[in-house]
């Protein structure tokens, strides 16, 4: 059962501060009748104050009348209940609960885990919570399972595989196997964060070595693709100035130099400058003509 004590005491106040009164109304003292009433009205008040409760923002209230849970939560805000009825306040916040844990891989190897879970509480379940749980929901439900599901998974995974590539398919599988277990009962499970992971030393040694040699591989064959672009490169380039020599040389005909020949020497020839004139020899010799 669930009282407001409080409201109890307010009562049990009042009633004290009116037997008190009826008790001094035959002598008159003035002082001691104030008195009386001051406390009455104090009791009266206070029993007043207790028909509201207020649910601070990002909560919600349940409210638990000798037992008997209200079918509704009280929303974030000023409330009437019954002043006889105690409300339990439940945060529908973002909450995380950190764990740091021992897990096996699939190896059989126990790494060390430090995960963070992001959860909320579903406003319209806090009744189901508080009637099946209770208020310490986490520590009964949420971590148990959590730490079940953390096991199960991991023990799918390589150790190697959990150092590396393979942790946001961890997160994701951690997430929905976690959301099976406790989201029928009213918890979102928002993000397990894998926040840092330790392997036995000489295993992550190992994995380091072996992912340095992966990448200097990587960077090899890099530098090998890079090289056969080059030789390719320069082998279209000679390639290219090999045609050119042909189709260069295709086109220089005998009679083409003999006529370069003579529009050179008629060039020399008519020019104003003092030249010397030597006589080609053969029936196709042309004159070579030197200037000073």
């Amino acid at each position: 059962m669930n009282f407001n004590v409080i409201f109890l005491v307010t009562v049990a106040i009042t009633i004290g501060g009116f037997i008190f009164y009826q008790s001094i109304k035959k002598t008159g003292d003035k002082n001691q009748k104030l008195i009386g009433v001051l406390v009455i009205l104090a009791g009266i008040l206070l029993s007043i104050v207790q028909c509201f409760t207020i649910i601070p923002a990002g909560h919600v209230g349940v409210v638990d009348f000798m037992g008997k849970v209200e079918s509704t939560t009280k929303k974030a805000g000023l409330n009437v209940v019954n002043p006889l009825a105690g409300v339990v306040k439940f945060s529908i916040k973002t909450q995380e609960l950190m764990e740091i844990m021992n897990v096996p891989s699939k190896e059989g190897l126990t790494v060390e885990l430090d995960i963070s879970l992001l959860f909320k509480l579903n406003e319209d379940k806090a009744n189901l919570i508080y009637r099946t749980v209770g208020a310490n929901y986490t520590e009964i439900v949420l971590m148990p399972q959590f730490r079940s599901v953390v096991r199960g998974v991991t023990a799918k995974y390589e150790a190697k595989a959990l150092y590396t590539a393979s942790r946001e398919t961890l997160e994701a599988e951690i997430v929905q196997a976690l959301q099976n277990q406790v989201g029928p009962r009213g918890i979102t499970i928002e993000r397990a964060a894998l926040r840092s992971i330790s392997l036995p030393p000489k295993l992550k040694d190992a994995i380091e070595l072996k992912l340095q040699a992966e990448q200097e591989a990587q960077r090899m064959s890099f530098v090998l693709d890079k090289e056969r672009l080059e030789a390719d490169r320069k082998r279209i380039e000679a390639q290219g100035i090999a045609d050119f020599q042909n189709i260069v040389a295709k086109g220089i005909s005998e009679n083409l130099l003999r006529w370069k020949g003579i529009e050179a020497t008629e060039k020399l020839a008519n020019s104003n400058n003092s030249k010397v004139v030597v006589i080609g020899s053969g029936k196709d010799g042309l004159p070579l003509i030197l200037g000073n």
